[in-house]
């Protein structure tokens, strides 16, 4: 059995040009000859777990997923666990009440030192925007003021962050175009640091779900929050901004997006970094501001995260030394690495995308002119 599981295996893994012990940096060494009945198993799941575990490496890890994506291994291999999963996220609304302020106790408050030695001189923990920039600093802070332009933010309005993180867009936003505002984020790290971030500046920052929020904002934003609101909420995300949203102002949304409509995320992504999470579809999108808003922009980069997260991981493998080894011992740097790794395989081959909307309530008079 265990010499048809290896060949099975073997055999899937060469359809996606992934040759076992093979000398090329795609290809897997494999440490420990359980991995073929566990990957068959377990699926995507058992794939990232045995990285963890050290059953298997190779030399250019973001290549090799981006061949199993790009070979659709996931579809032609699932574990009961993914079935499992899926039962539940069709049933369950998780994103509701306590199960909202997961993904902040589990992994914005991992420590705000992991995320500063990752991040660079801003913590924007997002894509950045590389037209023009020559860095991961520069692209951060074309992001920030493209969504700033977008907006047409001016001296004396006040602003809605949803889901601010540890307050770079406020601050940014407060400084460079004279606006007051409020972020609201559910992590407790991140309001601690956005606080006093942002401190000597016309800006309050508040652990609330966004769901609490009634009251009036001449424009709002939202970078990287989306993607853990979950389908059963989207059209209630979206009545939030309309009733804190001014008649006149704008929505600018900013996520990660999927091709296909689907109701849960990866399964190892879901176990081990975004609990509870998923990528809307445009779609998914769409029918949840039907009603709601008016299109009036939708601005595509996500080639550009796959440079982000090149940045990121470059920075982040150059400072594992300088971190306490008790906190980010050798599993969670394996750990980190698979989740940047299959984060760069996947906007690689366009199964993710980087989604900005402009969305104004009765649509601009005249029309709107999108920034780029």
């Amino acid at each position: 059995m265990d010499a048809a599981l290896q060949a099975r295996v073997t055999t899937l893994l060469h359809d996606a040009g992934i040759e076992v012990g093979g000398p090329c940096g795609h290809d897997i060494q494999v440490h420990d000859r359980r991995f073929f009945a566990r990957v068959i198993a377990g699926g995507s799941l058992a794939l990232g777990e045995s990285y963890m575990d050290g059953w298997w490496d190779a030399r250019q890890l973001d290549d090799l997923l981006l061949r199993l994506m790009q070979a659709h291994l996931d579809q032609r291999v699932q574990g009961w666990r993914d079935l499992a999963d899926a039962v539940r996220a069709r049933v369950l609304n998780a994103q509701a009440g306590q199960g909202s302020y997961e993904v902040g106790r589990r992994h914005y408050d991992l420590g705000n030192d992991l995320y500063q030695a990752m991040l660079g001189r801003r913590l924007v923990y997002s894509c950045g925007y590389w037209p023009k920039a020559r860095d991961l600093d520069g692209a951060q802070e074309a992001k920030l003021d493209l969504v700033c332009r977008k907006l047409g933010l001016r001296p004396g309005q006040r602003v809605l962050d949803i889901g601010c993180g540890w307050g770079e867009a406020l601050k940014f936003a407060s400084e460079r175009y004279g606006v007051s505002g409020v972020g609201v984020t559910i992590s407790e790290e991140q309001s601690t640091h956005a606080r006093e971030l942002c401190a000597g500046l016309p800006v309050e920052i508040r652990l609330q779900d966004y769901r609490q929020l009634d009251e009036h904002f001449d424009a709002v934003f939202s970078i990287g929050m989306f993607e853990h609101v979950g389908v059963r909420n989207y059209r209630h995300f979206f009545d939030v901004a309309r009733r804190c949203l001014a008649p006149h102002g704008l929505l600018l949304l900013h996520t990660i997006g999927g091709n296909v409509s689907r109701y849960r995320t990866d399964p190892w992504i879901a176990r081990y970094i975004f609990p509870n999470s998923m990528l809307p579809s445009a779609a998914q999108i769409t029918r949840a501001f039907e009603g709601r808003f008016v299109l009036e922009d939708w601005h595509g980069f996500g080639a550009d995260y796959d440079l982000t997260l090149q940045a990121w991981r470059s920075n982040i493998e150059r400072a594992w030394a300088s971190l306490d080894p008790r906190r980010y011992d050798e599993r969670f740097k394996r750990m980190w690495r698979f989740y940047l790794a299959a984060s760069m395989a996947s906007f690689r081959c366009r199964h993710a995308q980087l989604w900005q909307l402009v969305l104004s309530p009765d649509g601009v008079p005249g029309g709107y002119t999108a920034a780029r």
